[in-house]
């Protein structure tokens, strides 16, 4: 009689093992759906980063581009703009950075950042030309009236914060990988 007791426990345990594991495959298989549908969408993915060719825009403009819904201000710089971006002095910045720090090494002719101001979000001038650029020759916004230099470093006005910069990489020298 003693084996048979032990062999409804050993059944008993087994039932609540498998019982038990059971439960937890049904929850798991209910609750997927449920975290799978925060996952972005393709369309979003897709999106999540953007090739943009160089090769067609000449010294001196700029161009703006979307990524992820926001607007991106590539900029191919002059010398000049350069020479006057890495002679400001730290002191002088509210958001202190240098031309170095906001560009890519071998690359600093091309400045990428993304073109919302940092004060309340809006959209600065400066890319067409013959829109106003603000006191420092980059961008003005003129929802609040700040201004950025040619390195996208607020100089003047309530935006806190330079304009920011997005992850991006040289595939090659005419081409930019933006995500």
């Amino acid at each position: 009689m003693a084996s048979d007791a032990t062999t409804d426990t050993t059944k008993r345990d087994f039932l609540y093992v498998a019982t038990g594991a059971m439960g937890a495959v049904g929850t798991a298989v209910a609750v997927w759906p449920l975290i799978d549908q925060m996952n972005p969408d393709a369309s979003t993915l897709a999106l999540s980063t953007i090739e943009v060719s160089l090769s067609s825009i000449v010294e001196g403009e700029s161009v703006t581009v979307m990524w992820r819904g926001q607007p991106i201000f590539i900029r191919y710089r002059t010398a000049d703009d350069i020479a006057q971006s890495k002679a400001v002095p730290m002191e002088e910045l509210k958001d202190p950075a240098s031309d170095a720090e906001r560009v890519t090494e071998g690359q600093e002719q091309w400045l990428v950042q993304i073109g919302i101001c940092t004060h309340l979000g809006c959209v600065p001038t400066g890319q067409k030309s013959g829109s106003a650029k603000g006191d420092f020759g980059g961008w003005f916004c003129p929802c609040h009236g700040s201004h950025y230099d040619t390195a996208g470093r607020i100089r003047k006005g309530p935006a806190p914060l330079n304009l920011v910069l997005p992850d991006y990489n040289f595939l090659s020298d005419t081409l930019i990988k933006i995500g």
